[in-house]
This record gives C-alpha cells, structure tokens and sequence, in this order.
C-alpha cells in the first residue's frame, strides 16, 4: 500500500476506451506510437479510464470520475467503452468506500473522460453520484465548458456537470492552491484552459495525477502532444517544467489513460525525459504491455 501523509493512495480502474490513435499522438507517426500503442482496425488505442483515491481518517477525496454510463450505444461503439472489467461504483466498493463517504471530487477538467462519472441518471434525472460531496474545478475551464470552442465542443458534455453546479456541489477555484493538507492543485492551459493537475505531498515524497498534461507514459517525451490539444506549444512548456521537477525529486507520476504502466518515476535522457522505474501503487490487473 502506498501512503503518503495522512492519506493511503488507491487507483480506482473504472473501466477503458479507445481514441484516434493520430490524434492521440498528434505530430507523432504512426510508425513510431504503434509500437508502444497498437491501434485496432479503427485506428483507435487502448486507454485506461484511471482515478484515484485518496482515503484518510478525515476525508475521501476522489481525483477525476471516469466517462460514467450515460453514453447511447452509438456512442459506447464509436469510443468502444469497456466496463466490463472495471467501472467507478464496482472499484470504490473493492476500496471498502460507498458513494455517500466521497466528500471531495477533484476535476482535473470537465471533458467527458474526466468527469462524466460524477452524474448519473435516476428515474430519468441527472443526480450526483457523490451525494455529498463539494467538486472542485478552476472557473477558467468552467467557463470553457460553458462556452467551449468549435475544436473541443464534443469533448464538453453539459450533462456531465451542470446538475452540479445546479445542485450547489461544485467549487470555482481561481488559480493553483492547497485544497486539503498535502494536496495541491495546479493550472494547466495546453490541453485546455484551466486544466488541473494535482500533487499529493509529504515530506517524504510527492505523488503528481497528471490527468491530460500527459496522458500516459509514452507521452513522457516532450514532442508527444495530443491533437485534441488547444495550444500544443504551451502543452510542450507545460510537461518540460513539471517533467523537469519530477526528475529533480523523484516524483511519483501518475497516469490516468495508460492501460499499460499505471504510475513511474523519471529521468532525464540523453535526448528527452524517460522512464527511470515503473512504480506499483496498488493491485490492479493491467493488459500485457506490447513491450513486455
């Protein structure tokens, strides 16, 4: 069990998905990402659906919320969404928590990925699944998924959070900040405007949810960018000072999309940043990485 401060650490697997492969990868040939990343006929990638949970004495703080179960059919076949195996309520109940104990929900964004989890339909009605707890996401990402732009329209889904916000459970953050003891906040405008990743710190180590900043491992390399990304440049910058302090002080990253490795530490290479050591942060049954 990994523990850091007061809080014992437990990746939630709440299921999978597949995207573009292209667009995953942007710039990045095919040639190169399908040997860590093989596409299916569709040219989409395997990605994990990761949260993680924070549990302590005093609180359960719960990091993203997964795609949630509100798709159609049209939609389930076009992302191939995959709860067969794992889903949020099914992998909190294994962590010994009920919905009703989440008293905090971290959005690291509000695309459909990250938060869709979060609301749920009962009796045709949008409800918190998180009954009581207060969600936190920055107000600049509020307000873009609000009014979102022709090129990530698709990936706001109103549904998926404006009963929180109708509900009084979701809190407009203004800028990086300290949330809860040893828990951080820290804006990201690459991927979207206010994205959020979060670290969990004590003096003795520091653990990073990199949410989209960088998706998987095989995004480690600066020049990996996704084509979903608004501004690919500040994306760039973004993961070269994070990555470069992770390094620095062998902070334990965290990757939410990466149906393969879920948590490493890094080092700088010759060229670029890469894996140091892949770290276990809990018992969860991963496919077989194409490498291994």
């Amino acid at each position: 069990m990994l523990k850091i401060g007061p809080y014992e650490i437990i990746p939630i697997e709440t299921g999978f998905f597949r995207l573009d492969g292209g667009a995953m990868f942007g710039v990045v040939p095919k040639t190169i990402w399908e040997k860590t990343n093989p596409a299916d006929e569709k040219n989409r990638i395997l990605m994990s659906l990761r949260t993680l949970l924070l549990k302590s004495s005093k609180h359960k703080i719960l990091i993203d919320a997964g795609i949630g179960d509100k798709f159609d059919e049209k939609y389930q076949k076009i992302y191939a969404i995959n709860h067969r195996q794992y889903n949020l309520l099914t992998s909190l109940e294994k962590a010994e928590v009920k919905p009703e104990e989440i008293d905090a929900v971290i959005f690291s964004h509000l695309h459909f990925d990250h938060c869709g989890g979060a609301v749920s339909i009962e009796g045709g009605e949008y409800k918190p699944t998180f009954p009581k707890a207060i969600h936190y996401i920055q107000r600049a990402n509020w307000e873009q998924g609000c009014c979102p732009s022709e090129k990530d329209r698709a990936s706001y889904l109103e549904e998926n959070f404006k009963p929180l916000y109708q509900k009084g459970k979701l809190k407009l953050l203004s800028g990086s900040q300290e949330l809860f003891p040893g828990v951080k906040v820290f804006t990201s405008d690459g991927h979207t405007i206010g994205q959020q990743w979060v670290k969990v710190s004590d003096r003795e180590k520091s653990l990073v949810f990199c949410a989209d900043l960088i998706p998987t491992s095989t995004h480690i390399r600066i020049p990996y960018v996704m084509g979903y990304d608004l501004y690919p440049m500040t994306t760039m910058d973004e993961k070269r000072e994070l990555l470069g302090e992770a390094a620095l002080n062998q902070w334990i990253l965290v990757f939410e999309h990466d149906p393969y490795v879920s948590a490493c530490i890094v080092k700088r290479g010759e060229k670029d940043f890469e894996i140091d050591a892949i770290v276990d942060i809990g018992a969860v049954t991963l496919p077989r990485s194409p490498l291994s």
